[in-house]
Order: structure tokens, then sequence, then C-alpha cells
């Protein structure tokens, strides 16, 4: 079944290729497209933000052509590649310490750690602040301050995803009532679909704004209609939602600081 990675839409593959861009090695990934009397005959290439190279090319694409079309592109390849490694680099792994910036729903909050004995550890959200308050101050502040920010994140994206649900569910007329969906923390994926149609959605989107929610969850729709990412799949994505590019892009630019842990 499908699913939505970083901002991977393409379904694994175990076949490869390599080229070479001066003395650097590329290597990609290829994923062949199952092909109707409407599908485009080229190869389209996207480099993800974890620096994976993904070629999806014709059903019977054959070894030759797909590299002449790789090499053609090498250079705007190496560029994406190396502009995504320097982006990565000024992630920052989090500390959990007053001041640094948290994210919920597309808006950036700074995050402010008190210590009160007298009051039960708690997250709260309020004039820009994500204020999280401890009973007793500790060397693993910060593991226990993580964990009450799982939690809170855990619950926020239970109900904003129940919400943006039930919005897009009569948009998607393939659907038969409101599917059922689990939250499970991923490091790689945003959202999937089982084969009975059970969605599975990361909690750390909810830290997205609602028009990138809104565009994995009906990524994850349409796989109950179609299973895998063929051209009937992107066609119906669009049909839905003619800007998904959009917001699909936006959420990949900011993939690395949602998931920054």
């Amino acid at each position: 079944m499908g699913n939505v990675l970083l901002d991977k839409l393409s379904e694994p593959t175990q076949e490869h290729g390599a080229i070479r861009y001066g003395d650097k090695l590329i290597r990609y990934q290829i994923v062949r497209r199952i092909n109707d009397s409407n599908a485009k005959r080229k190869v389209l290439i996207k480099v993800h933000p974890d620096q994976r190279v993904v070629a999806t090319v014709p059903n019977d694409a054959t070894g030759d052509s797909i590299q002449t079309a790789m090499l053609k592109r090498a250079r705007w390849i190496w560029k994406n590649i190396h502009d995504f490694k320097i982006n990565q680099e000024h992630v920052m792994p989090r500390q959990y310490v007053s001041g640094e910036v948290q994210f919920y729903l597309g808006k950036r909050y700074v995050l402010k750690v008190v210590v009160d004995v007298d009051r039960r550890p708690s997250v709260k959200l309020k004039s820009g602040v994500l204020m999280v308050t401890l009973k007793q101050a500790a060397e693993n502040n910060h593991l226990k301050v993580k964990k009450l920010l799982d939690s809170w994140y855990a619950d926020k994206a239970k109900a904003v995803f129940a919400e943006r649900l039930k919005e897009w569910v009569p948009k998607a007329n393939w659907v038969k009532g409101v599917p059922p969906f689990q939250i499970m923390m991923m490091k790689k994926q945003w959202g999937s679909c089982s084969a009975k149609g059970t969605l599975m959605l990361n909690p750390h989107l909810v830290k997205a704004g609602k028009d990138s929610i809104d565009y994995v969850i009906l990524h994850e729709l349409c796989h109950i209609e179609e299973h895998n990412h063929s051209d009937k799949f992107w066609r119906l994505l669009g049909e839905v939602m003619p800007g998904w590019k959009d917001r699909k892009s936006k959420l990949d630019n900011m993939a690395e600081l949602y998931l920054n842990e």
C-alpha cells in the first residue's frame, strides 16, 4: 500500500543506477511507472530532502535511456543534493530548553521551561509561547520536556487529524464513511494506508499548516482507491486538490525542522 514519506511519493524498489558528475558519484533509485494510454513517456527525476535521488520511468524504459536522462540533468541533480545537505547541517538536534523554537499548525512558538513544585507537569500554548511546566529540576530535564511535548503533540494530532479527515472525506466520494486512523511516530513517513483502509499518520505532521496536513490526508485517501502511485492515482489527487504540488512543496521545505528531535 502506498505511503507519504518525507517527500517521497514513489514506492520502494530494488532497482538502482549511478552516474558521475565530475568526480562525484550520484546513485539513484528507479521506480517503474504503470503505464496507461495517457502515460507520459519521460523520466521524472526527484531529489528528496534526505538526498535520495529517485527516477520515475515508463515501465518499459531501458537502462540506457534512463542513464541518458539522468546525465542530462546531472548538474541540476547535484545542486539539489548539495543544497539539501547544507540545509540539513544547519538543523541542530533539539536540547528542549527555554528559547528553542517549536512548531504547531505551521506557526513558530518559543519554548519556555519552568519549574514549579506546586503545579503538575503540563504543556500549555499561550501568547506565542509553548510553556512546559516541570515539578522539579533534574539533570534529565530535557528528557522530561521531550516526553511531555511528545504526548502533547500526539493528543493535538488526534484531534486535528480527525477534524481534517471529516472535512475531506465528503470530497473523496470513493471513500465510504470516515476511515479509521492511528497515530504513529515515524522518522521518514508522514503517513501510510493499510490494505484495509486504515490510515497511519505521523504526529509530527501536526506541526505543519492545515494545507499540508490536508495534502497528506487526501494523499492517503486516494490510496484507498488507487493502491500505488500510478498515473490514475495522481490524476485522482489532482482532481480533488488541484494545488497539491504547492502544498507538498511547502511541507517538503519544512520537513527537516518538523521532524527534528
